[in-house]
């Protein structure tokens, strides 16, 4: 027995410590997957595996509830893999870590702690399992991937399921109800460099920028936080400019869906100009300290010397590719005109890698509004022209179209008022939400989303409120009693 345990719904908290247990990053949830069948199996729940790996369980109607119209649940079972610098986390082998804070809030050891979406798919199997909540015919979906592709939901084929009602499980403030999601597209821009042997006199430097917040690239995007890629670009081309330093590799940032916390450089420096380039390197610290002083209080900028590389990027690579990352967007670029405070578009400058004479910049584009999505990815191709490179789009996937009319949205409002009181908030969110891709092969599913309430997701600093969960659970045990009849 874990010590979440003790926590309420202990049901739920059980399965979650269980899912920590198992490996399950991005693209390695077998481990996680197969431990979810044999559980089935244990519990005499029908489960299949489709062709992509999702799992899909199925159980009948409690006794009186067989005329409700038939009701999925649906989580995804991966979670994102961060780690703080000086954490050694092998996310393919190493567990999870939970603890429970004395704030009311459970977090990891750590690293993320996937409760996006370990605590939805601990709740579905929580139902799944139980012989007294009331529910109608009943179908579990968790998917696959979704954080680094949606895989699992792209790959789900029609008619393998026959629920009517879909309920997404992957929403992160408990008390709002989501209807609408953005549309996401991935860009690549790539480009070739020749390196040549570092010109003599020039010592090694290495430049680390750490300690930043990051976060969702879609949920965090709007919080004003620090871009580790934009600020060592802004580092590098100033002492490009000043100091005359040479590149040798730039590092930064690793997942697409997260804002890069991390970036390491290392470079070359004419000897003449050791003492101003660390004065520089100061100078911009302090600066970009003051810039962001409200939301990256942790944040650490330092220059260390280093062995000295024997290859540098050849002259009139530099400047060009410094100037191209510098130039690509970043951030909030519109806000929604018809839903007040949502962010519309957005770009994530994701990844930066220059090593070995390769150059490969990833980016996550975000919007509401398709054609915008779209203009954006042209943008960047546009950048990338200019600076001699190639862009790549892919990716692409709608966004989900609010419905305020939809009843299982009037069912789940009636609900919530009438258990807790209070009128929930109906949102749309600035995040990919699995629920834009099933309505392409399922466009008859009437959909929610809702969860419990989870800060700072994909980051180190992510939690999970305690309470929330309390309540998140009574709500989805409520609401699959009022699933209205066929």
């Amino acid at each position: 027995m874990s010590s979440l345990s003790k926590l309420y719904p202990s049901e739920l908290w059980d399965n979650f410590a269980s899912i920590c247990s198992v490996p399950h990053p991005s693209k390695h949830e077998a481990m996680l997957t197969a431990w979810m069948m044999k559980w089935a199996k244990e519990n005499n729940i029908d489960c299949t595996q489709d062709e992509v790996g999702n799992l899909i369980f199925r159980k009948p109607a409690t006794k009186g509830m067989e005329n409700r119209v038939p009701v999925i649940l649906q989580a995804h079972v991966d979670m994102v893999p961060q780690a703080n610098s000086n954490k050694k986390h092998d996310f393919t082998k190493d567990p999870i870590e939970p603890m429970i804070g004395e704030d009311g809030w459970v977090r990891a050891n750590g690293t993320t702690l996937g409760a996006d979406d370990g605590i939805g798919g601990a709740a579905a199997l929580a139902i799944l399992a139980s012989k007294t909540i009331a529910h109608g015919p009943l179908e579990v979906l968790l998917t696959i991937d979704e954080e680094t592709g949606m895989t699992g939901a792209f790959g789900l084929k029609k008619g393998e399921l026959k629920g009517q009602i879909l309920i997404n499980l992957d929403s992160e403030t408990e008390g709002e109800l989501y209807v609408g999601c953005a549309g996401g597209l991935d860009g690549i821009v790539t480009m070739n460099y020749k390196s040549e042997a570092t010109p003599a006199n020039m010592k090694g430097y290495q430049i680390a920028i750490t300690g930043l917040n990051g976060g969702h690239s879609g949920m965090d995007i709007n919080l004003g936080r620090a871009n580790a890629n934009k600020l060592m670009t802004r580092i590098l081309s100033r002492a490009t400019e000043k100091c005359g330093i040479r590149l040798f590799t730039f590092h930064g940032g690793n997942l697409r869906n997260a804002i890069p916390r991390e970036a390491v450089a290392v470079i070359a420096v004419p000897e003449e100009n050791e003492k101003a380039f660390t004065k520089l390197v100061n100078a911009v610290a302090k600066e970009v300290k003051s810039e962001f002083a409200n939301t990256e209080a942790t944040m650490t900028i330092k220059a260390k010397a280093v062995e000295t590389p024997a290859k540098v990027m050849g002259k009139g690579y530099q400047e060009r590719i410094l100037d191209m990352i510098y130039a690509l967007p970043h951030g909030v670029l519109r806000m929604s005109d018809s839903v007040p405070g949502l962010v519309e578009t957005s770009n994530n400058l994701a990844i930066v890698k220059v090593e070995k004479g390769h150059v490969e910049i990833s980016s996550l584009m975000r919007s509401s509004v398709d054609s915008a999505k779209e203009a954006v990815g042209s943008k960047i191709s546009a950048i990338a022209r200019l600076g001699g490179a190639e862009t790549e789009l892919s990716g692409a996937y709608p966004g989900w179209k609010p419905n305020m009319e939809s009843p299982i949205l009037l069912t789940a409002k009636k609900t919530y008022k009438a258990k807790f009181k209070t009128e929930p908030k109906v949102m749309a969110i600035h995040a990919g939400l699995e629920c834009a891709l099933f309505s392409v092969n399922y466009p008859n599913w009437d959909m929610v989303s809702f969860g419990p309430t989870i800060m700072h997701p994909h980051s180190p600093d992510e939690r999970v409120n305690i309470e929330s969960v309390g309540k998140f659970w009574d709500f989805l045990v409520e609401l699959l009693k009022n699933i209205p009849t066929k």
